[in-house]
């Protein structure tokens, strides 16, 4: 009886609850574009009854009750929910979401979202970039990231700055990172950043650990740059805009020598013949710089349809450089345009193209200013050397004294002509049988093509009788054909995510120069020299998302290369990594505090195989040079020198890091801590052969290196809302390198380090236990009162001999801290920044005082006839008899605090136009104990640098609507 009343009351239920529980069928796309979204989240809200869209972003949801709220997300979009009310069919459009989680970053041959990476990188866009008038693509990221060390090679316009991500793993390979534009791999050794114009740039991307850069293997030891160009969005307004930057720059600071005056007293109380000094008062550095200007147009126009993207832009800098007959000009043109086939294929073209001119003063005149008597005049009075003073003998100049400034700069006519193209075309290609799997596929060429001369004027100081030229050109070619296949799918029983990236790439590098040369007997032809390098990569890697929470990641590469022999040729390399969100747990989710908190940790192995030379597993014969002939009789015989051949293999990096990721009050206050450790065996170096054959040496493997640091960053929005948003950020880094083994039993040191006076002098010494930029010096006596006292040094042996056996290793070059601060203040219309950037625990070698400070400067014995050279003031210090270049005394202090650079800038919104109008200054002031004119000197050795400048920059910038 009860039974058959349950099924009767079940039979009456059963309409309703039809009714009730129903299918929803939709559709979710972009809002934006239009198309599909794979793999978006279709749930009801509070149940676990839920699901995904497929490839052509369509799903299909059961058992929805009536009134229920459907909730639609995916990552990177902002989550829509709509309430249920009978409807069959539900579509949803999400638009692209604004939280930093959700921010789609790259990866190595990827990307992902920025909560699910778990390696060791970061991200800086176009609004963190430096501002200015700025020529190098380098410069837009000085000090905004931490392990990211950026250093102005000179003040020399067009010189690009050394990017250097953690300490430097190599001794002889090359120590710079891989730069990759929008999917190609640079060359190395022609990276040429200064070809992209930086207005094209939309972000750059540095991978810093090896589990994040392993997947690139063969070159990724000293960390990954990812720069991505800018381009236009689909259906978008015609946007056109134009942009001018006009700056005026003087040179910051000049070496501080002795006036006219001040040589004559020295001459005087030396109780040398004052009868030679001369009646003028010259400031040689003055007349030698100049102020400086630059300009730097941009214009840009872009455009978005339903299917297809364009963005062109055409950029022109000029700049005249502070030291005179110095400058450079660059004419640019970008084109970049995607189009969408339908919603399976996309077809991305790229291209940058761009023509320099560099203008080279002769660099040796920035030694002779501070060293040329200061009573001299510029001019002789006569025709003889161009009408410039130059010292003599009975021949003509002497040759044992320096030039005269002026002369050197006005006499040399020298440039260097580049031509670059850099073309890629992608294709991205959903394979619609398959949902979830598409192929990537790259075609890409980075040509150039390059003309210098060098001319001297045979009436010259420098070019006495003998007019110098010579003529240099060549070509480099960078190919590129990489494909993959990435497949993503959800594994809902499990709640994970799967994304699965296999594939490879084949790289061709081509290197020709050649050339001539005005010899006494006419031009003769340099030798000409090719090289050619092939790598190629196979690669894979599977990043698995379990359940929101846990990441796992895992990659490996199998890496050929031309430059070693088959025996050696193939290396493998990997990386694996895991991440832990705890952001999506209950814990942080309701601490009200925490609003982001995420821990990683890694491991990879990378390799290094950049060295200058192509094929140094083989015995292969170098022409020398037209100037290393040897005479026959009348004839004289181009000479060859055999170069030694080692079984070279991979030079091999093994990397560790941990990190943290954190965010509060809703992320208003952010950062992130890593700490890595590396260590790097089979170190690729020139070193000397054993005795027997005709090679003096030849690259080889010798050696490892251990490096550590800690590096953290953190950004607080100090003030955020609709008129006012004030955002302030920093980051530091704690850095150290030693070396760990020279090979050989006796592990015995070896001289680097090159500096002026003498011959053949080094100043560092690679050695185990210590920094490669250490310091080989004689410890300095003083006495009471602190002076140095002349040729006086520490007997370290104590066996009453001073030699090279007393010299110690003493300090370093490379810092032990570098740091940067930044601040951006938008307040309605106007907008404030600034960033500072600083070092500290490196030091310098003050090889211009060692040099010339020394009264046996000052007075030269080796002349015909007497003269007198000028001296940094340093000599009222020290009053050294001769050069003391191996003292301690000039291993200085080089910590340093600077102000790159500060912007204003006000917006002038109208109906058609809007205006921006700003002024930027840049260096403008250094906080330093450093006695010489720069205290930042790449490579720890301050000799002859071209100084920087320090500018102000008016901008107009006009967005049309």
């Amino acid at each position: 009886m009860i039974r058959n009343f349950k099924i009767a009351l079940l039979a009456l239920l059963f309409p309703i609850i039809a009714l009730a529980q129903s299918v929803v069928k939709g559709k979710v796309t972009d809002a934006q574009t239009g198309l599909p979204i794979l793999g978006a989240s279709v749930v009801v809200e509070g149940t676990q009854n839920g699901t995904s869209t497929d490839f052509d972003g369509n799903y299909t949801l059961n058992n929805v009750s009536d009134g229920a709220v459907i909730v639609f997300t995916y990552l990177g979009y902002t989550s829509q929910s709509v309430a249920y009310t009978g409807q069959s069919t539900i579509n949803a459009a999400l638009e692209e979401s604004p939280s930093e989680l959700d921010t789609v970053v790259l990866i190595g041959y990827g990307s992902t979202t920025k909560a699910n990476v778990t390696a060791a990188q970061t991200t800086v866009d176009s609004e963190e970039f430096n501002k200015g008038a700025i020529v190098s693509p380098g410069q837009l990221i000085a000090g905004k990231a931490a392990g990211v060390q950026v250093t102005a090679a000179s003040g020399s316009p067009g010189d690009g700055p050394v990017i250097r991500v953690r300490p430097g793993s190599t001794l002889g390979g090359n120590a710079d990172a891989l730069i990759v534009v929008d999917g190609v791999p640079l060359d190395q050794q022609n990276a040429n950043l200064n070809s992209i114009n930086p207005n094209d740039i939309e972000s750059f991307t540095i991978l810093k650990d090896a589990s994040a850069t392993a997947i690139y293997g063969n070159r990724a030891s000293n960390g990954v740059i990812l720069i991505t160009t800018k381009k236009a969005k689909l259906n978008s307004d015609l946007r056109l805009s134009y942009g001018v930057q006009y700056a005026v720059e003087k040179v910051q600071n000049y070496i501080e020598v002795l006036d006219a005056t001040e040589f004559r007293q020295l001459v005087e109380d030396q109780g040398r013949d004052t009868s030679i000094l001369g009646d003028a008062n010259t400031d040689w550095q003055n007349a030698i710089y100049q102020n400086a200007t630059r300009a730097v147009h941009n214009i840009t126009a872009e455009k978005g349809f339903e299917k297809t993207s364009v963005r062109a832009s055409l950029g022109y800098t000029n700049e005249n450089g502070t030291l005179l007959r110095s400058g450079y000009e660059r004419l640019s043109l970008s084109l970049n345009a995607v189009h969408r086939f339908n919603n399976d294929v996309k077809l991305t073209f790229t291209s940058q193209l761009s023509q320099e001119e560099r203008r080279f003063a002769d660099a040796g005149a920035v030694g002779a200013a501070v060293v040329f008597d200061p009573t001299q005049p510029i001019f002789s009075g006569n025709d003889i050397y161009g009408g410039y003073f130059e010292f003599t003998n009975s021949t003509g100049p002497e040759p044992n004294a320096p030039r005269n400034p002026l002369g050197l700069l006005n006499s040399l006519d020298a440039q260097n002509d580049n031509s670059q193209a850099r073309l890629n075309m992608n294709l991205d290609y959903k394979i619609s049988q398959i949902p979830g799997l598409r192929f990537v596929g790259n075609a890409g060429i980075d040509y150039n093509e390059y003309d210098s001369y060098s001319i001297r004027d045979a009436n010259s100081g420098a070019g006495f009788r003998f007019a110098s030229q010579n003529y240099n050109n060549g070509i480099r070619r960078n190919q590129l054909l990489d494909g993959r296949l990435d497949y993503k799918r959800a594994i809902d029983a499990i709640d994970t995510k799967m994304d699965l990236t296999i594939g490879g790439s084949y790289q061709d590098f081509y290197r020709a120069d050649g050339g001539r040369t005005l010899t006494n007997t006419g031009f003769q032809d340099n030798p000409f020299s090719v090289n050619e390098t092939t790598l190629v990569t196979g690669f894979a890697r599977a990043t698995f998302d379990i359940k929101d929470l846990l990441i796992l990641s895992g990659s490996y590469s199998r890496n050929g290369s031309s430059r070693f022999s088959e025996n050696n040729r193939w290396a493998n390399f990997y990386g694996a990594n895991a991440a832990i969100k705890l952001t999506n747990t209950d814990f942080v989710q309701n601490s009200g505090v925490i609003s982001r908190l995420k821990i990683r940790g890694g491991y990879g192995q990378t390799g290094q195989q950049d060295i200058p030379v192509s094929f140094a597993f083989l015995s292969v014969f170098t022409p020398g040079q037209n100037q290393a002939q040897v005479q026959f009789g009348n004839d004289f015989v181009q000479t060859i020198r055999p170069e030694g051949a080692i079984d070279l293999k991979w030079e091999t990096t093994d990397q560790y890091n941990v990190g943290i990721d954190l965010g509060f009050f809703d992320d208003r206050l952010t950062g992130t801590v890593d700490a890595f450790y590396r260590e790097t065996s089979d170190l690729l170096l020139f070193g000397p052969l054993p005795a027997g054959g005709l090679e003096n040496g030849s690259f080889q493997n010798a050696g490892s290196t251990l490096s550590r640091g800690i590096e953290a960053s953190a950004a607080l929005d100090v003030i955020r809302n609709e008129n006012f948003n004030w955002n302030v950020s920093g980051n530091v880094t704690f850095q150290e390198i030693e070396i760990t083994d020279l090979a050989g039993a006796t592990n015995e040191p070896v001289q680097v380090g090159g500096i002026s006076g003498g011959t053949g002098n080094n100043i560092q010494e690679w050695a185990v236990g210590s920094d490669p930029t250490t310091f080989h010096v004689f410890r300095q006596v003083y006495d009471q009162d602190g002076n140095p006292l002349d040729g006086v040094f520490v007997d370290v042996d104590q066996n009453g001999i001073i030699n090279d056996a007393d010299r110690i290793r003493y300090k370093k070059a490379n810092h032990d801290v570098y740091y940067g601060f930044s601040s951006r203040v938008n307040y309605k219309n106007f907008d404030l920044n600034f960033t500072f950037r600083g070092a500290a625990g490196g030091y310098n070698y003050n090889n211009v005082a060692s040099n010339a400070a020394n009264f046996g400067s000052v007075f030269p014995s080796n002349t015909q006839n007497p003269i007198y050279l000028n001296s940094p003031i340093d000599i009222q210090n020290t009053e050294f008899s001769q050069q003391r270049l191996f003292s301690d005394y000039y291993v200085q202090k080089a910590d340093f605090l600077k102000l790159d650079n500060i912007s204003l800038g006000y917006n002038f919104p109208g109906d058609k136009v809007d205006v921006r109008a700003s002024v930027t200054g840049t260096n403008l002031f250094v906080i330093t104990d450093y006695d010489g004119i720069d205290p930042e000197v790449f490579g720890g050795i301050d000799n002859n640098l071209f100084p920087r400048n320090r500018g102000l920059i008016f901008g107009l910038n006009f967005n049309i609507k």
